[in-house]
């Protein structure tokens, strides 16, 4: 009977309809993920002008998000390690769903944030585990672009977020924009459907045949190929999974990647909440200023793409690292020029640098962990990420407060990229499993063949 390695299977795939469908699945749920953060920077000016609330007060209930998605991951990212990934991305998509979908019905600033909070513990819950997955199923040798691409869906909903703003806003109000983050809880008979189980998590639990029906699915020659039994998992170690994530050399890579994610945050976050309101501050109009937001997006699609690819041919700090300091310069410059062509520019490197840089940088967490740990890392990066969320809104709304020139707000920003790019330096990519990974040549070890 032949013994094969389901990782190795999976590693050496080739891209079929099972490849296609998933991707499809978790590029919506990701776009819907992006189009839910995003929509409450576009509508922050008509609802401090409707409810009649400060900068500090409308920065302070995206803080709260935050926070709620600070929690969505840890308790999802560590949770899905037990229960399994399909479970709770199923969960986290309807509770981000449907609680900005209600959002749209709340009446004042106090159960509006309670609603957010809520729909902020399902988009931080759904985002490492859509992550893992990916990662999990794609073949090795596209794994990066994947996943990257994937992520590009996060980017697509905040562009139409953005654009669903600009439309609606000034004719019917705020409130259908929230209403239309509803439509992800039709796509959940599909998901429960579609998307697999993780292969290593049902190895582990014992569901074997399940887990062959999903390999045949990747690779149908095992429907022909006879009788096959998995290698025999490695058990696992008594211990807490997050002081894993410090062992065998890997405690300042864990570090770097907490500091370099909570950088980004803080990029991400300020751009998304206060965007529209930094771009009137320097002269623009409510529409020219959700054109920004667009546009940031649009570069984040491009960087993602470009540089997703670039990362397979000459690695991912190689990539990471300028883009970081490439964001920290546009930000510097995007207050002092009066140009909207340059001003375009700028922002859309600025969207390359945060967003687009995020989920370059999501891939390489994803692969810098073995398997059995990689939801606990993607969800404690992105939980300590996630206070540069709960920060940024805030700060910025403070530094509006003070009447600043429109340049020294971007400047202050931008010192979050000079960070993370320092810290992504300080990644040591030898110790982990990405580069464990490249060293390694798997095929001839795919399947072993053991007497019966």
């Amino acid at each position: 009977m032949k013994v094969i390695n389901p990782m190795n299977v999976i590693d050496n795939s080739k891209i079929s309809s099972f490849h296609v469908w998933l991707i499809t699945w978790l590029f919506l749920v990701i776009a819907f993920d992006g189009y839910d953060v995003v929509v409450y920077g576009a509508s922050v000016p008509s609802l401090i002008q409707e409810w009649g609330i400060s900068d500090v007060t409308a920065g302070a209930i995206g803080s709260y998000t935050v926070i709620g998605t600070a929690l969505g991951a840890v308790i999802f990212g560590m949770l899905s390690d037990k229960i399994g990934r399909k479970k709770i991305i199923l969960l986290t998509t309807f509770l981000f769903s449907f609680f900005t979908m209600i959002s749209g019905f709340a009446t004042g600033p106090i159960l509006f944030a309670v609603f957010r909070i809520i729909a902020g513990i399902g988009l931080g819950g759904v985002m490492p585990n859509v992550i893992a997955l990916a990662t999990e199923f794609s073949p090795k040798r596209v794994r990066s672009a994947i996943v990257s691409f994937i992520f590009c869906g996060y980017s697509i909903g905040a562009l139409t977020a953005a654009l669903t703003s600009r439309s609606l806003l000034p004719t019917v109000g705020w409130e259908p924009v929230y209403w239309l983050a509803g439509i992800p809880l039709l796509f959940i008979p599909f998901l429960l459907k579609s998307i697999p189980e993780s292969v290593g998590f049902l190895i582990e639990k014992g569901k074997e045949e399940e887990a062959r029906k999903t390999l045949m699915k990747i690779d149908p020659s095992l429907r022909t190929g006879g009788e096959f039994e998995f290698v025999k998992p490695t058990a696992k170690e008594p211990g807490s999974p997050v002081v894993k994530l410090f062992e065998d050399k890997r405690a300042l890579s864990t570090i770097m990647f907490w500091v370099s994610c909570f950088s980004a945050f803080v990029l991400i976050y300020s751009m998304n909440t206060w965007l529209p309101r930094l771009m009137m501050q320097s002269g623009y109009d409510l529409s020219s200023s959700l054109a920004f937001t667009a546009v940031m997006q649009i570069g984040a699609i491009a960087g993602t793409i470009i540089f997703g690819r670039l990362v397979d041919k000459i690695g991912f700090k190689k990539v990471l690292v300028p883009l970081f300091f490439c964001g920290a310069i546009a930000l510097s410059f995007i207050g002092l020029t009066n140009s909207m062509a340059i001003a375009f520019v700028l922002i859309a490197i600025i969207g390359a640098a945060s967003v687009g840089l995020q989920n370059i940088s999501n891939a390489f967490v994803s692969q810098y962990y073995p398997s059995s740990m990689r939801s606990t890392g993607l969800g404690s990066t992105m939980a300590f990420g996630r206070i540069g969320g709960i920060v940024a809104p805030i700060f910025v709304g403070f530094l509006l407060t003070m009447n600043l020139l429109p340049q020294f707000n971007f400047v202050a920003i931008g010192g979050a990229a000079l960070l993370g790019g320092i810290a992504m330096l300080f990644v040591q990519e030898k110790h982990g499993d990405y580069y464990e990974a490249k060293e390694e040549i798997k095929p001839a070890n795919s399947q072993v063949n053991v007497a019966k």
